[in-house]
C-alpha cells in the first residue's frame, strides 16, 4: 500500500460516476504531477506498488469509468476513443496542465497515448506498452478463447454469465499464465490482487466492450504523433510486448527510450514495481522533475 495520504474525489463525466484517487507527494512539497492510467479489469489498486515506489510525486488515478469504484458511461462506449475523451476532460476539471507527467499501464498504454496525442503534457511513461495485437500474438489463441468466453458470459443469464465472470477459477488461471516470477509470495501476491480486484467491473456489457477494444488496438496507432520525452518499460517474456515489438514500436515515437526488463512478463506493476518506478524516476529527474 502507498504511505501517503489518499484523496478521493468524485467527478459527473459521460454519465460515469467516475473515481478520482490522488496520493499526496511525501514529503507535502511534490516533485511534480503523475497522470495515472491502469489497465484492462483493473483499478487504481493495480499501480499501488508503483505509487509507493514515487514518494516524492503526486499520483492522480481514476478508476476508469466501468471499472472499481467507477460506474459505467451513458454517453460514451467503453474504448479506446471513449476513455481518452473522459480523461481529456477529466483532467481540464482536475487542472492539470501541461506540466503534467501521463502514465499507462498495459491498455491503459493504448489509451495515454492517445490522450497524449491530442492534449499537452510533460511525458509519457507507458508500462508493458501493447506492442502488437493480442489476436496476432502469442497469445492469440488465448485472447480468442477469453472473447468467447466474454461473449459466452454476457449472453447467458445475468444469474449464471455474472458469476461466471468473477469466479476464481477464472481469476486464477489468468493469474498461474501471466505470473512469470517463481517466488511463492510473489505468486500468492498477484493472484490474491486479481482476486479481489478483477471482479469489479461494473457490467458485462462494459467488460465485453473494453475488452475488444484491449486486443483491437496497440500503442503503434497514435505513437507517431507524439513528440514529447516517452519512456517504455516493458518485460522481455510478455506476450502482448516482446523485445523485437518494443523496439520497433520505439523507433515509431519522435523521442522514446526502451528499457526491457528481464524475469517478467506483463505483471511489471507487480513483479517489478520497484525496478520499473526507479526507471521512471531516473526519466523524470533527467527532465527536471
Amino acid at each position: 500500500m502507498s504511505p501517503r495520504t489518499q484523496l478521493v474525489s468524485t467527478h459527473r463525466l459521460f454519465g460515469s460516476a467516475t473515481k478520482v484517487f490522488t496520493y499526496r507527494a511525501v514529503p507535502a512539497e511534490s516533485r511534480g504531477v503523475l497522470f495515472a492510467v491502469h489497465g484492462f479489469r483493473g483499478d487504481h489498486h493495480g499501480l499501488d506498488r508503483i505509487i509507493a515506489q514515487l514518494p516524492g510525486y503526486t499520483v492522480v488515478v481514476p478508476d476508469l469509468p466501468g471499472f472499481g469504484s467507477s460506474s459505467s458511461m451513458t454517453q460514451a462506449p467503453h474504448d479506446v476513443e471513449g476513455y481518452a475523451r473522459m480523461l481529456d476532460v477529466l483532467a481540464d476539471e482536475l487542472q492539470l496542465g501541461p506540466a503534467t507527467h501521463l502514465l499507462g499501464h498495459s491498455f491503459g498504454s493504448i489509451i495515454a497515448a492517445r490522450l497524449a496525442g491530442g492534449r499537452d503534457f510533460a511525458s509519457l511513461t507507458l508500462l508493458n506498452p501493447i506492442s502488437e495485437p493480442a489476436l496476432e500474438s502469442s497469445q492469440a489463441l488465448l485472447a480468442q478463447l477469453t472473447s468467447g468466453y466474454y461473449a459466452l458470459c454476457a449472453a447467458l443469464p445475468a444469474g449464471i454469465g455474472e458469476p461466471l465472470l468473477r469466479s476464481r477459477l477464472f481469476t486464477d488461471g489468468m493469474s498461474l499464465v501471466m505470473t512469470k516470477s517463481r517466488n511463492p509470495q510473489m505468486r500468492r501476491y498477484v493472484r490474491d490482487q486479481h482476486r479481489a480486484y478483477f471482479g469489479g467491473f461494473h457490467s458485462r456489457d462494459t467488460l465485453a466492450e473494453a475488452y475488444l477494444a484491449s486486443i483491437s488496438h496497440t500503442v503503434g496507432e497514435y505513437s507517431r504523433g507524439i513528440g514529447i520525452p516517452t519512456l517504455m518499460v516493458g518485460g522481455q517474456q510478455d506476450e502482448l510486448g516482446s523485445p523485437a515489438t518494443q523496439e520497433a514500436l520505439r523507433a515509431t515515437f519522435a523521442d522514446a527510450r526502451l528499457l526491457m526488463l528481464p524475469d517478467v512478463g506483463h505483471l511489471i506493476h507487480y513483479e517489478k514495481a520497484p525496478q520499473a518506478a526507479a526507471a521512471v524516476r531516473r526519466f523524470l529527474e533527467g527532465l527536471g522533475g
